[in-house]
């Protein structure tokens, strides 16, 4: 059993610029551009150190995003960062056919995922971006939950070549992994075992799943398994059938409901002809008044209390 210290605090933001500073200073080929949100997007580390390979285009994402596909065939590998709902929407075309198509070496980096904008409301919202960039071929798909996931993740993604896109929230998370984890693009990672259930989560999710988990196991002695599905394409079919394996699946995401890890999860539960109890829980597909992250993620019930609730249902008629 895993636990989670809610002491610590983590902006992923700042981890980010922290990581991308650092790798910037080991690898000179590295290079940022950014829409205007230096600040945002943590990015002012990087552009003090090296100037001239850091580029504001301005309030600009497509032209940002095309800019970043030159520097790649020019043989840097820029990261291009802004808002999730201005990189997978307002830049969407920029990414399919000036980065996608020609297979570039670029990393989407996307803050603001999901609601964590909170009362910045559904203009700085992204329960969309999983769905779009999944959908893009070519492109790598990555959430990142923690300080150690996201250094780890974004150093892999450097040994290969084409697009990757990652998604992060603003809000603060707690600390998941240990330093010396080993991480893989494309395994998922299984953090408590279990047999009763599973959990299949991603980013913001994955502490709240493992509190769950361990609820259920104090109250009940069932056992709950929680994967971390960090890369949502491509997917870690082999941890979804292992998942399966319990009978019953609830899947997690700060994301729309359709599109998402949910979807994924139950295509590739279909292509497998597995049968399972299954549940998607998310963002509603509808438009929300606009609140603070944790609120929102307790009302649409991904967070502990909802997960341990909706598993409790699951398991319970297996009695």
């Amino acid at each position: 059993m895993i636990n989670i210290d809610r002491t610590s605090k983590n902006l992923l933001r700042d981890v980010v610029g922290d990581i991308t500073t650092s790798i910037g200073e080991e690898n000179d080929k590295v290079a940022v551009v950014n829409a205007d949100l230096m600040g945002t997007c943590r990015m002012r580390s990087f552009n003090k150190k090296f100037p001239d390979r850091c580029f504001n285009v301005g309030i600009a994402e497509q032209q940002m995003v095309s800019f970043a596909a030159g520097l790649a065939h020019e043989g840097f590998i820029p990261f291009a960062f802004t808002m999730a709902p201005f990189i997978s929407m307002r830049a969407c075309e920029s990414v399919r056919d000036d980065v996608a198509y020609a297979n570039a070496n670029v990393r989407l980096m996307g803050t603001y995922a999901g609601v964590s904008g909170g009362i910045s409301g559904a203009t700085h919202w992204s329960v969309e971006d999983v769905g779009i960039m999944t959908s893009i071929p070519n492109i790598t798909v990555i959430e990142i939950s923690d300080p150690t996931e996201a250094d780890q993740l974004l150093r892999q993604s450097l040994d290969q070549n084409g697009p990757f896109y990652f998604r992060y929230g603003i809000i603060p998370v707690p600390s998941i992994y240990k330093k010396n984890y080993h991480f893989e693009i494309g395994r998922a990672e299984v953090l408590n075992k279990g047999n009763d259930g599973a959990f299949i989560v991603s980013g913001v999710t994955v502490p709240y799943a493992i509190e769950a988990s361990n609820r259920i196991e104090e109250k009940t002695g069932r056992h709950i398994m929680v994967i971390d599905m960090h890369t949502i394409k491509p997917i870690d079919r082999d941890a979804v059938m292992l998942a399966a394996e319990t009978g019953n699946i609830v899947c997690a995401e700060d994301h729309n409901i359709y599109g998402g890890l949910g979807s994924q999860v139950a295509m590739v539960l279909a292509e497998e002809g597995l049968a399972v109890h299954f549940k998607n829980i998310g963002v509603p597909d509808r438009f929300v008044a606009m609140a603070h992250a944790p609120y929102l993620y307790h009302e649409f019930g991904y967070d502990a209390e909802g997960l341990e609730a909706a598993m409790m249902s699951m398991i319970s008629e297996d009695k």
